[in-house]
């Protein structure tokens, strides 16, 4: 995941501007994020897993059941399972109808997953058995 974050991160600015100058920088963000997304909600479904006993049905339950384990605080799981929808519908939605709200989008996702790499390796650090 710290992968992940650091493309990111090294795609610098996506905006209205460079988004109409270079489109495929929106696929690849929507792409990074569809990645981080997937990463995290397979980390939450172990952890629930072996913590709690039980499986989320979906992603956004997921984030939830991450933090009822502990791993995450609450305003982690709701940034991260936004009521819109994920990060990458997100961006794939505003890449054609509302460009400029991509930097938004982005940046939200940015320090969420930045947050949650950050609060995993916390966790697991101090429950070396349950992870």
């Amino acid at each position: 995941m710290r992968k992940s974050v650091g493309q990111l991160d090294s795609l610098g600015p996506v905006g209205r501007a460079r988004l109409e100058s270079d489109p495929e920088a929106g696929l690849v963000v929507e792409r990074i994020l569809a990645l981080l997304t997937d990463l995290a909600v397979a980390i939450n479904k172990h952890i629930s897993a072996a913590v709690l006993g039980e499986e989320p049905q979906t992603p956004a339950s997921s984030f939830s059941a991450a933090e009822k384990a502990g791993m995450i605080d609450a305003e982690l799981a709701t940034a991260l399972a936004p009521p819109d929808g994920p990060h990458n519908v997100l961006v794939q939605l505003y890449l054609d109808t509302e460009p400029e709200e991509v930097t938004a989008v982005v940046s939200a996702a940015r320090s969420g997953y930045r947050e949650y790499v950050r609060q995993v390796a916390d966790w697991i650090t101090d429950h070396p058995s349950e992870g």
